[in-house]
């Protein structure tokens, strides 16, 4: 997901995507210690798009903070 997509998306969707993005880490992490994954970038790949979400989400919140 790239940072134009989540700064397109709203604070709650923001919340929510997270979310999703961390049980598919929690997920994929079980997997590969049973030694069921074979795509081993795909953890770095969420775990980059974790770091996104939550510095754009923590972007907007303080913008929206700012002008209230």
């Amino acid at each position: 997901m790239t940072a134009k997509e989540i700064r397109d998306l709203a604070p709650a969707e923001i919340v929510n995507k997270l979310r999703e993005t961390r049980e598919q880490l929690l997920n994929l992490r079980l997997r590969k210690q049973s030694g069921q994954v074979e795509k081993t970038h795909v953890l770095r790949s969420l775990r980059k798009d974790i770091a996104r979400l939550e510095t754009i989400g923590k972007e907007k919140a303080r913008t929206s903070a700012t002008a209230a």
